[in-house]
């Protein structure tokens, strides 16, 4: 009965085993990667994008990233004295 058991319990495991070297290689099928565009293209009209920079200026896109970084994310600047 035992030797029975253990016959049976190593059975399963092999099983189990050889199910796990059953695993298929998942490829793109042709897709290839998608590249996004650069950031300051921006998507184009909406109602969230700040005002003073115009879509596609990167010089703009740079000026409003450094008052964006002074201004709003800088907590040394916005403490009361």
């Amino acid at each position: 009965m035992i030797q029975r058991f253990t016959l049976t319990i190593a059975a399963a495991a092999l099983t189990l085993g050889l199910a796990a070297c059953g695993d298929q290689p998942q490829e793109m099928n042709g897709a290839g990667v998608k590249q996004d565009g650069a950031p300051y293209t921006g998507v184009g009209k909406s109602q969230y994008a700040q005002g003073g920079w115009s879509v596609g200026d990167k010089a703009s896109w740079e000026q409003q990233l450094k008052a964006r970084a002074q201004y709003g994310q800088n907590d040394y600047t916005r403490m009361s004295k």
